[in-house]
């Protein structure tokens, strides 16, 4: 077997310092975050029929206020107490709440060094068919940021495959991850097509649009065509 170019292994191994450690594991603090706050941003869009589904108006309110007391006790960092009411959700919420408890506590199990609690929380959100789509999708981001490491490129192309997709809410980072095993695999053409994509996205934050023009020119990617031009296949031998 033909060993790689010398050139070619300097540069992996530059994608692997700089986004395997650094990006990954800021990746994983940021989003842990982030997480939380998409939450809310669900529970607020499915509210109306939240509250519908409720065996009551009462217990809609009630679980709606425990959901709140949840986020403020994670904010304020008082883990026991949120431990608490995630517990009282997941046991007593609707699925909505139940969910979001569920994040919640992935969420905190991940920033507490328990990588194996959370993969597993994770993955048990993303099978239940009963969960709506946009929950299961930051389940599967959240799974796989965690479980990179130990995943082939293959796996991490397959799974982000769905979310890799411009105009997909979660493209950026589910496109990232996807254009990073891409160049692990030996697919760097497609990795900097798809990196130059993000790149050209203005909906995108700046740091990662700058990073994936930065990455996708290293790959002789030029972000500034136009993305016609980007998407068409390579040429094949």
């Amino acid at each position: 077997m033909a060993s790689t170019p010398p050139t070619e292994e300097a540069f992996l191994r530059e994608v692997d310092d700089e986004l395997r450690r650094d990006q990954l594991q800021n990746m994983l603090k940021h989003y842990g975050r982030i997480a939380l706050v998409v939450v809310v941003l669900l529970l607020v869009s499915f509210a109306g029929y939240l509250y519908w589904r409720q065996a009551s108006e009462k217990k809609a309110e009630a679980q709606g206020e425990e959901m709140s007391a949840l986020i403020a006790d994670v904010q304020a960092s008082r883990t026991g107490e949120a431990a608490k009411k995630i517990d009282k959700l997941v046991a007593e919420g609707g699925n909505g709440y139940r969910v979001a408890a569920l994040l919640t506590k992935a969420t905190l199990a991940a920033d507490g060094g328990d990588a194996k609690a959370a993969v597993a929380i994770y993955n048990g959100i993303v099978a239940d068919d009963d969960v709506a789509q946009p929950y299961r999708d930051i389940a599967l981001i959240r799974q796989t940021l965690l479980e990179y490491d130990s995943l082939k490129p293959e796996q991490v192309i397959e799974r982000m495959k769905p979310l890799a997709v411009e105009g997909n809410a979660f493209f950026g980072t589910a496109g990232e991850m996807t254009a990073i095993a891409m160049i692990q695999s030996n697919r760097a053409a497609e990795g900097g097509r798809l990196l130059a994509a993000i790149a050209r996205d203005k909906t995108m934050p700046d740091t990662l649009r700058s990073r994936a023009a930065r990455l996708a020119t290293s790959l002789g990617v030029n972000v500034d065509i136009d993305a016609a031009a980007a998407a068409a296949p390579a040429d094949k031998d």
